[in-house]
């Protein structure tokens, strides 16, 4: 094998999972079953804040064909939580921790029943008597910052979880040197993940003894820690497995029935499935951050940004999750792809009584940079520049230092996506370095208004901010002159991206056999070590260095003629640093992917539906391993992306979910999706990626909000600040300035 010709990377391989997934072979967590399986229901919260003062569950109990009935005093360990522990298992009185008697939202678990039949466990639900005393709610997360405001958790004055920094520069030479300033306020709220599959598992004693948990997640290791620190068990003695996964976006990141069913099994020693329904699923799993944004950018008459300032206040909800995480990440993208010699950042993550928020797909840069792209746009408008000249001269480039005082890892490509992009979409430099912009061809309907806008952006691949980040394999070549079989253990998610089709591309690249001799073992704590988890468009990057590690090793031992040959590798990236406490200063990336896009839209100026007609979308890759699941996840981001820009709103009313369908709660069809969404693929190696490839699930999501504001105010002269942009607040904005009023 040479270094110049791939065997296997590079090529559009077939799915591995793809005949099973079509033909319905394939197994969700919901189509497995066991002999002499029982079923869970549970009992969630009646009440968005209070103390449980009791739960008496004797008359469910005496229910003909329930089995058992547990609540707080069954847990031995009564937390959980991804990041920090400070969510109870089951909300009531007992337990060694203070404030696990309190509900603190309307998902909150009271109770679970355990019957013979799904339909049982359901009757049997509310004849559990559950006692509060109510305690004052909060749902406005500035609210809940002021002294006076209810406090939802011990040891976190005001509710604030997290409070970043930046400041970086002298602000007040930032704004004397400033001739335009503009100021803005961004609005964004909640998204539901909709993944095809809701909440499912099966939990059952496996034949070593082992509590066993069958469910869709996101990282089998980190599941199994929460199960176990919860049941107080052996790491050894929990294992969990994922079967085929309907998709996650982040939103299998933090638990929903793992440890419930794992106690179930635990306590009865029998198999114990629950299925949620979609109305459940929508009410009991995290959401996407709402998150407002005071901005306020200044620069020069050249065209330079000198100074930016901003005040970013998330929403997550009654626990942490991801949050402290999520608003780490808007804190860094808040100022966008642009460097900026003078920033003042403040960011916080804050407690309420809503329901919870955590990862979703871009981690706080959507929304980061709904602000920083409106931003950019306002200033290149207020200074008479083309959008995309006032881009060029702001990006980061090579060497250039980031809000924390820092240089980008080497490899920046933003300028090189831009330019992609904005020549696809019609953008034309002139000789004297000037940009101009395509105009829009009119529609016939003189009610419809067209207009095109452009946004970039650019986010971290892996984990930032000093988390200790690694990823394991193990290869194992087997036969005797020759390879004849290779297997590859990596425990990486296939949440529905391809992901195991690619490690197999790699290991068989890495050891230099054909496709089809590799064999993939996967997604089982008993047979892999820890890969880390689907997300943060870190899988391919990680598991990519990972396996080449350990090919390396096994084609050491091969030759040293061991049989078989096996060589096993955890892969550390470079290390990061968490923010400085007081500036911000911090080395948060190990690795970024860069992305810009152009759309064409068209307002309706009687209805305000906006329909999106054409995506352009450049994406740095690093290196296509398989281009076909490149461009799956570009579209599938983008239309991800409209939905969350133009028709997703869930209705938050005093922390209850209002409209928790898919006939309420609209998503994108066939009928709404862009007629257009070219992808322009563009490789430029990261330096450290695996054959190059840089992580891009994420990236194509995140200027796509922006763009169509950009766009809409190209079409009315209307700006949209608040998200989505539904044809009621656009009707709504188009008449305050006088614009369809007949």
């Amino acid at each position: 094998m040479t270094k110049d010709k791939k065997l296997v990377i590079g090529q559009s391989v077939k799915r591995i999972d793809a005949h099973g997934k079509v033909t319905g072979e394939t197994p969700y967590p919901g189509d497995i079953d066991l002999e002499g399986q029982l079923w869970m229901k549970i009992r969630y919260s009646d009440r968005a804040h209070a103390r449980v003062l009791s739960v008496d569950a004797s008359q469910a109990l005496a229910m003909p064909g329930v089995v058992a009935v547990y609540t707080s005093l069954d847990v031995p360990v009564n937390e959980y939580g991804l990041v920090m522990k400070d969510q109870p298992v089951m909300c009531g009185p007992g337990g060694d921790k203070p404030g696990t008697d309190i509900v603190r939202c309307y998902m909150d678990y009271v109770a679970v029943v355990v019957a013979e039949t799904e339909a049982i466990a359901a009757q049997a639900l509310p004849l559990i008597a559950v006692e509060y005393e109510d305690l004052p709610p909060v749902f406005d997360p500035e609210y809940a910052m002021q002294p006076e405001a209810p406090q939802l958790h011990p040891n976190t004055p005001n509710n604030i979880i997290a409070h970043y920094r930046i400041r970086k520069g002298d602000m007040a030479a930032g704004w004397a040197q400033a001739t335009v300033i503009v100021e803005e306020t961004y609005e964004t709220t909640y998204q539901e993940h909709a993944y095809l599959q809701p909440e499912a598992g099966l939990s059952y004693i496996d034949e070593q003894g082992r509590v066993t948990v069958i469910v869709a997640g996101q990282w089998t290791h980190e599941d199994q820690e929460q199960i176990y620190h919860a049941l107080n068990l052996p790491e050894n003695q929990v294992r969990v497995i994922y079967p085929a996964i309907g998709g996650a976006f982040g939103g299998r990141e933090d638990m929903s029935v793992q440890i419930v069913l794992a106690l179930a099994a635990w306590k009865l020693r029998r198999p114990v499935k629950i299925q949620w329904t979609r109305e459940e699923s929508i009410l009991n799993h995290h959401k996407r951050h709402p998150i407002k944004i005071r901005a306020k950018w200044g620069a020069t008459d050249d065209g330079k940004i000198v100074a930016a300032e901003a005040t970013v206040i998330g929403d997550a909800g009654g626990y942490n999750y991801t949050s402290n995480k999520v608003l780490g990440n808007a804190n860094l993208m808040v100022t966008g792809a642009y460097e900026i010699p003078n920033i003042h950042v403040d960011t916080y993550a804050v407690y309420t009584n809503n329901i919870p928020t955590g990862a979703f797909r871009g981690f706080g840069a959507p929304q980061a940079l709904f602000a920083a792209e409106g931003q950019a746009d306002r200033l290149a408008d207020a200074l008479r520049m083309d959008r995309v000249a006032f881009r060029r001269m702001n990006v980061f480039q090579e060497g250039s230092l980031l809000s924390t005082g820092t240089p980008l890892p080497k490899g920046v490509t933003i300028d090189k996506v831009l330019d992609a992009c904005a020549a696809e979409a019609g953008w034309f430099e002139e000789p004297a370095g000037l940009w101009s912009r395509p105009v829009p061809d009119l529609p016939e309907d003189r009610t419809k208004l067209r207009g095109i806008g452009i946004a970039c952006g650019y986010k971290n691949i892996g984990y930032s901010f000093g988390y200790p980040e690694n990823s394991h394999a193990k290869i194992e070549l087997y036969g005797k002159a020759e390879i004849e079989q290779v297997i590859v253990r990596q425990a990486g998610a296939e949440v529905g991206q391809g992901a195991h089709t690619v490690f197999m591309q790699m290991a068989a690249e890495a050891v230099g056999v054909p496709f089809e001799k590799v064999k993939l073992i996967t997604a089982d704590t008993a047979e892999t070590g820890s890969a880390g988890s689907a997300s943060a468009s870190r899988l391919t990057f990680m598991a990519g260095n990972a396996i080449r590690g350990a090919a390396e090793k096994a084609l050491q031992a091969w030759k040293s003629e061991e049989r078989p040959a096996v060589g096993e590798f955890v892969y550390r990236p470079p290390k990061t640093t968490p923010y400085d406490p007081m500036t911000g200063r911090s080395e948060p990336n190990f690795a970024y992917g860069y992305v810009a896009q152009a759309v064409e839209v068209e307002v309706d100026i009687e209805t305000g539906h906006v329909q999106l007609i054409n995506v352009i979308s450049a994406n740095d890759v690093g290196m296509a391993l398989n281009p076909q699941l490149v461009q799956g996840q570009i579209e599938g981001a983008v239309v991800q992306a409209q939905g969350y820009a133009l028709m997703e709103n869930l209705i938050s009313d005093k922390g209850r979910i209002k409209n928790p369908f898919l006939s309420t709660y609209l998503i994108p069809t066939v009928l709404d999706v862009p007629l257009e969404v070219k992808s322009i693929i563009l490789e430029y190696p990261d330096p450290i990626g695996p054959w190059g490839a840089r992580g891009m699930a994420e990236m194509p999501f995140l200027p796509l909000m922006p763009a169509i504001a950009a766009a809409i105010y190209n079409a009315t002269g209307v700006w949209m600040t608040s998200q989505p942009f539904t044809p009621e607040k656009v009707v709504k904005a188009l008449r305050q300035h006088g614009i369809g009023v007949i």
